[in-house]
């Protein structure tokens, strides 16, 4: 174990996956101790797990897999997967096998929390007031659904598309109808993504698609139809499924408690190795000289003190606004305009429990809970844009197992209405909301609370098209390793995140200056679910 004997440190601004797994690297394989300061009270960032009451609830959802062998191992090694004690359990991803004892690595769920589990992937689509598989699948069912004049439409739009690409491919609509069609667009694409970001599909830039859709499209979830119609589905243990698109991933990795229960095991162990992990630590300034940070101001907000502390190196994952706002540096007028410019999508989440949901999946033994673990509300007649199911999950997010506790998500930006809604009104909102579509009851809720998550999606449009003035600048600080989704302003997923750290480390260790590896990953790396 490295014992920091050089005395050089690294300061790391914020305790998400990206902020940890830095420290984690640092402390592991390196002589620099590594300083985390977090804003919050939390460990984990947007991954944390927010407890309410005995329940337990993820923002957003994270499903842990990954087509990086390297991100899969150092989540099993933090959180061994589940099995039975003493028997050998084969875990097959990208074509490698590895085998875990569960006896020396993990106990079964019921005997122990430090255990990551294998969860089935379900997502749906709620659309006129039915189900539609996600992604959507060529069946009976859904044509059923869709009814023949709006299939042949789809099918005809997207013949169209095939034959005349539109080119140049700038927008986030033009993007989507060159993989979907025009019709399949506007029926499934379009009112989601609007609600979701606030603008129109034609004002986001097509790096939105690439960054978060690249590769998913008509063909692929035809493939995939097929593949398993014939039976050729991957083995049961086959965790990462590497060849697969993301959006049709069928199993995952979850921790016990919820996502934040892993980075708060990281957190204890980058303070075991000698780190220093410090929640409720906001950076206020960056102190430079020439072209390197020196040190940062740092007010404790649990106390009310100052302190600037020394740092050989400094890794970030703030919002790139405000960092530049906090460099004691003369940052160019044209930089500070870009980075001022920028644009994030902020998030609401309500948590209602209730006895039991209205809507439910028939089957031959009666009604019973449905097995998403998140559903997209495509209703034009509503704010809210998908739900999370808890139970579906993990169990052992639910106190008392025979109640249902969700997630209703909401996308807006601070400055509007919703935003400022006190909870109770909010709380009435997602009520009635779910009520009017069918879904629930209001008289099953027993109880609810409201979680506000500022900057959680950094937005392609804005002034991001000048986004590269940012990071010409920046790259100027030869210290200073911009990590992560907010660090960036790329909406990576929490392994994309860890990579960025990951790469730093590995940067630093190898004594290259040049930052661009870390500015690809996730360029052509597309492994994400989303709508």
């Amino acid at each position: 174990m490295p014992q920091n004997m050089s005395g050089r440190k690294a300061l790391i601004i914020g305790a998400g996956p990206a902020g940890l797994t830095a420290a984690f690297e640092l402390a592991t394989r390196t002589d620099i101790q590594p300083i985390v300061l977090e804003k919050s009270a939390d460990m984990g960032g947007i991954s944390r797990t927010v407890r309410y009451k005995g329940n337990r609830m993820d923002i957003g959802g994270h499903r842990f897999f990954s087509k990086s062998d390297r991100v899969m191992k150092w989540w099993m090694d933090v959180m061994p997967i589940e099995g039975t004690p003493g028997t050998p359990q084969s875990i097959t991803y990208q074509n490698q096998t590895r085998e875990v004892t569960p006896s020396a690595a993990a106990p079964l769920a019921s005997h122990g929390d430090r255990v990551m589990l294998i969860r089935n992937r379900k997502s749906r689509i709620y659309f006129l007031r039915q189900f539609f598989d996600y992604p959507i699948r060529l069946s009976a069912d859904t044509l059923k659904q869709l009814g023949l004049a709006r299939t042949m439409k789809i099918g005809t739009s997207y013949a169209r598309s095939v034959v005349h690409q539109l080119k140049p491919e700038r927008t986030l609509e033009e993007f989507l109808i060159n993989r979907f069609g025009r019709e399949l667009y506007q029926t499934f694409f379009k009112s989601y993504t609007e609600k979701v970001w606030g603008v129109p599909c034609n004002e986001i830039s097509a790096e939105w698609g690439a960054q978060r859709i690249k590769g998913l499209s008509i063909v692929s979830a035809i493939r995939h139809f097929l593949k398993s119609a014939l039976g050729q589905k991957k083995s049961a243990g086959d965790i990462a499924q590497e060849g697969t698109e993301t959006s049709l991933i069928e199993k995952f990795m979850y921790p016990k408690l919820g996502p934040g229960q892993l980075w708060e095991y990281v957190a204890e162990d980058v303070k075991n190795r000698g780190g220093v992990v410090r929640p409720n630590c906001n950076v206020v300034r960056l102190l430079t000289k020439g072209s390197r940070i020196v040190a940062a101001e740092v007010e404790d907000t649990a106390v009310g003190t100052h302190e600037t502390i020394a740092a050989e190196y400094f890794f970030s994952t703030m919002p790139i606004k405000e960092l530049m706002r906090a460099l004691d540096a003369p940052v160019p007028a044209n930089v500070l305009e870009v980075s001022d410019g920028l644009i994030y999508r902020d998030f609401i989440t309500v948590g209602l429990l209730l006895t039991k949901l209205k809507i439910s999946d028939r089957t031959p033994g009666g009604a019973r809970l449905l097995t998403d673990n998140w559903i997209y509300i495509q209703e034009p007649d509503v704010q809210v844009g998908r739900m999370q199911i808890f139970n579906n999950w993990s169990p052992y997010l639910v106190a008392d197992p025979n109640n249902v506790w969700i997630g209703l998500e909401y996308f807006c930006y601070e400055t509007d209405p919703i935003w400022k809604l006190p909870d109770a009104d909010m709380i009435d909102l997602a009520k009635r909301e779910m009520a009017k579509i069918g879904i629930i009851e209001t008289g099953d809720v027993i109880d609810a609370c409201v979680i506000r998550v500022p900057k959680t999606y950094p937005a392609y449009f804005g002034a991001y098209e000048r986004f590269e003035e940012i990071k010409a600048y920046i790259n100027g600080f030869e210290n200073l390793f911009l990590i992560g989704r907010n660090g960036m302003h790329k909406y990576n997923n929490q392994d994309h995140s860890m990579l960025t750290a990951m790469t730093a480390v590995d940067n630093i260790i190898g004594g290259r200056t040049d930052k661009s590896n870390l500015w690809d990953i996730n360029t052509e790396m597309d492994f994400h679910e989303s709508k």
